[in-house]
């Protein structure tokens, strides 16, 4: 087993491969979180990544990984944050991470976020911000063990319509 996760800036075809798989994999999210119906989902996954990576790779502020294992330089996977500024501090937003499904648990995950930790520093952010659903209970317990807090909790109940 590696002992290191490693933050590669991502490549053009890479980048062409990230869009390809997460566009679907946002929609999907989004139907099953209810936020989107299905036959919506795939258009406006595609239109809010347009308007947050407006020149790929080259958007500024943005900052787009490939997670190798250090030991094999093998891809395990996939990391984009973003600049943002919350409460006055610059801070790196977690718009994506992905682990390659014949790479999860085998402690990439942890590891790609500890060398976030070291890559944001060096970048001058002072916080990690992200967003994770309701649904995704192992990253809710990944993110805990790492130490991210709750800042803010969204609920909801499917209710029946009153009959007429």
């Amino acid at each position: 087993m590696s002992t290191a996760t490693t933050l590669v800036a991502m490549t053009q075809p890479e980048f062409l491969a990230f869009v390809e798989a997460v566009v679907p994999a946002y929609a999907a999210d989004k139907v099953a979180s209810g936020q989107w119906r299905e036959a919506e989902a795939l258009a406006r996954s595609r239109q809010e990544l347009d308007e947050l990576l407006p020149q790929g790779l080259a958007t500024p502020g943005q900052h787009l990984y490939t997670l190798r294992d250090a030991a094999s330089g093998d891809a395990v996977g996939r990391l984009w944050i973003a600049e943002q500024v919350r409460a006055g501090s610059k801070v790196a937003y977690v718009y994506d991470v992905e682990i390659a499904v014949a790479h999860r648990r085998k402690g990439h995950a942890m590891r790609a976020f500890e060398a976030l930790e070291a890559e944001a520093r060096a970048l001058g952010f002072e916080g990690l911000a992200l967003h994770v659903f309701g649904h995704n209970r192992g990253a809710q317990a990944l993110y805990e063990k790492l130490g991210y807090r709750a800042t803010n909790i969204h609920m909801f109940k499917d209710i029946a319509p009153a009959k007429p």
